[in-house]
């Protein structure tokens, strides 16, 4: 199949342009001007397509590297944990080393779970495969230690974690025969879709990318959408500081995205899908790769799906990197070998997607979520919520839907990744992660990331602006039920990452909130002026008040810049940016008052 975009450039698939650049970087170790020179020829394109790809994505190198590079996080879990320190003895080390390892910072890995984390990137002779490790729970000496081993040849990677105990998996590590997707195809002539979409909906399966809509809505409005070429895509690319569950599906449970892909396929009528994954997880790209082949040998995929006649492809697409790339517009645009940068909308991708083409587009988790309710019924996802909690009297609802998974770092014994009832509390997440660590008590939750912010131990109804449900006169964040609906009602944010923060000397609620807001700076594509020029002044004013020189005003001039984000922004990115910075000051009143006394 050959597709176009009308007034640009041809391609066999959105994916060829970039993965041209890829393969020139791996034969050549990086992009010089004289290959860049002859690719533009070859493919009969005008060379600024290609420098606006390789100036804009982060996986693209310019100038020639050393043979080991190891990237040190410096993003909110790591920040916390101590990254720095690891940074500076590390880049220490390679410096003895003379030119065999660079030790660089880096945005958010993907390992908050086993911070302070590094990846180590071998980059091997021109036109041979480099390699990728994990250095994870650095401390200056084991950093060290690291580099020296990786300098001689002889480093290696720490392993991650055995199979979690999750419900989500309903062929529970037996291998998976797909047959949710055969129970669909034999009832295909006899309302199937209509009974899959009917469960979804009864299910109340929401899409777990942030946004939380309804999972049966997507996928109707796709397949109502007219056109004869439609696409599905998973957003895989989960590049949200203190985010890391979708690797884990993707490790453990790849076999249910695809099986949810696929039954998404049927549903919508689409005939071509991507995995699009971030190039920081080689090894969760692997299990995918694994498993759509094996897929494939089953008749799962391909050009006669289990003798149906109908059609369905499926492939990895590789992001070349940035935050942004994990908003579902940008995504798309990468795909089709432009720069990420989100689209004005209207229209909705779920008409005008990918090649213009209706496309449907759900999270890791939400593919996941679907052959166990094709499967088993409504009932099995939606009865696994919290039941009759007083929240959920106030509101007026028989009680919460469904389960999700949580990703779960900082200042507790057990970091990592658990399925929990929707409406469970924030507590009892705490507590199946190990409870507070070294005997910590909770000063502060980053209850999404840096997206949302960060929320002090107690909340009252004058810290948020709005009243408390009947009879309660503080909020202790411990009891917030994990519901988006709950989180929404009380002017607050709740994602699939959450960080937990204890008292003590590394836990300086400001310098978080200004390396979170750093972290949005870095990461804005530019598109958005607002974002653009808004988020570089905020991290001016956060280090004023940091170095204790804040201006009389400081507070409301971060509120109007975090109102005027939100309303000019096109994407997630700039809406959130000045959350953390914005939640520090308002909800720590011990930052203002420090810095009205050094003035």
């Amino acid at each position: 199949m050959t597709f176009g975009n009308p007034g640009d450039w041809v391609v066999t698939k959105p994916s060829e342009l970039l993965a041209h650049l890829r393969t020139l970087q791996a034969r050549r170790g990086y992009l010089p001007d004289d290959s860049l020179v002859a690719l533009a020829e070859e493919l009969g394109q005008p060379l600024h397509r290609l420098h606006e790809l390789v100036s804009f994505y982060p996986h693209f190198r310019r100038r020639p590297g050393r043979p080991v590079v190891v990237h040190v996080c410096r993003d909110m879990a790591c920040q916390h944990r101590g990254a720095a320190a690891c940074f500076e003895a590390m880049a220490a080390e390679a410096a003895a080393a003379g030119q065999q390892v660079a030790v660089e910072w880096a945005s958010c890995l993907g390992r908050c779970d086993r911070a302070p984390a590094a990846v180590v990137e071998s980059l091997g002779e021109p036109g041979v495969p480099g390699s990728h490790g994990d250095l994870a729970r650095l401390t200056p000496t084991r950093g060290a230690e690291a580099v020296r081993a990786w300098a001689t040849g002889v480093g290696r990677s720490d392993p991650y974690q055995g199979p979690p105990d999750w419900s989500i998996d309903v062929y529970q590590n037996a291998d998976c025969d797909y047959r949710a997707v055969a129970g669909l195809v034999a009832e295909l002539e006899a309302g199937g879709v209509d009974r899959l979409l009917a469960a979804l909906r009864e299910a109340e399966l929401r899409g777990m990318g942030g946004a939380g809509v309804p999972a049966w809505r997507k996928w109707e409005d796709v397949r109502q959408a007219r056109g004869d070429c439609k696409f599905v895509i998973c957003n895989a690319d989960e590049s949200e500081p203190c985010t890391f569950k979708d690797r884990e599906i993707l490790r453990y449970a790849p076999h249910l995205v695809i099986e949810g892909m696929v039954l998404g396929a049927l549903v919508v009528g689409a005939e071509q899908g991507y995995v699009y994954i971030r190039h920081e997880y080689p090894e969760p790209r692997h299990y995918v790769e694994a498993e759509i082949e094996r897929a494939r040998a089953l008749g799962v995929i391909g050009s006669n799906i289990m003798g149906t006649g109908r059609r369905f492809e499926l492939e990895v697409f590789e992001s070349p990197g940035g935050y942004v790339c994990g908003e579902q517009s940008a995504l798309i645009e990468a795909i089709e070998g432009r720069r990420s940068e989100p689209r004005n909308k209207p229209p909705q991708i779920e008409t005008n997607g990918l090649l213009d083409r209706p496309t449907l587009l759900n999270n890791v988790e939400t593919f996941a979520w679907v052959p166990g309710i094709a499967l088993r019924g409504a009932g099995w996802y939606a009865n696994a919520g919290v039941k009759g909690s007083r929240w959920y009297t106030r509101r007026g609802k028989d009680g919460a839907k469904g389960k999700r998974l949580f990703s779960i770092c900082g200042d507790v014994r057990k970091p990592g990744v658990y399925e929990m009832p929707i409406g469970s509390t924030l507590g009892e997440l705490i507590e199946r992660a190990g409870g507070m660590a070294e005997g910590r008590s909770l000063k502060a939750v980053a209850p999404s990331g840096p997206s949302g912010g960060f929320l002090p131990a107690r909340l009252t109804g004058a810290d948020l602006g709005r009243g408390l449900p009947d009879g309660v006169d503080e909020l202790g964040v411990w009891d917030l039920p994990l519901d988006l609906d709950e989180f929404r009602a009380l002017g607050l944010m709740l994602g699939a990452g959450l960080m937990v923060i204890g008292d003590g000397p590394s836990s300086d609620v400001l310098e978080l909130a200004l390396g979170a807001t750093r972290f949005f700076r870095n990461e804005s594509c530019g598109k958005c002026v607002p974002c653009r020029i808004g988020s570089q002044k905020l991290v001016e004013i956060g280090e004023r008040i940091a170095g204790g020189v804040g201006r009389p005003g400081d507070r409301e001039l971060v509120s109007d810049l975090a109102r005027t984000l939100e309303l000019t922004s096109i994407c997630g990115l700039g809406q959130s940016a000045a959350k953390p910075l914005e939640s520090a000051l308002r909800f720590f009143v011990e930052i203002t008052e420090k810095n009205e006394a050094a003035r």
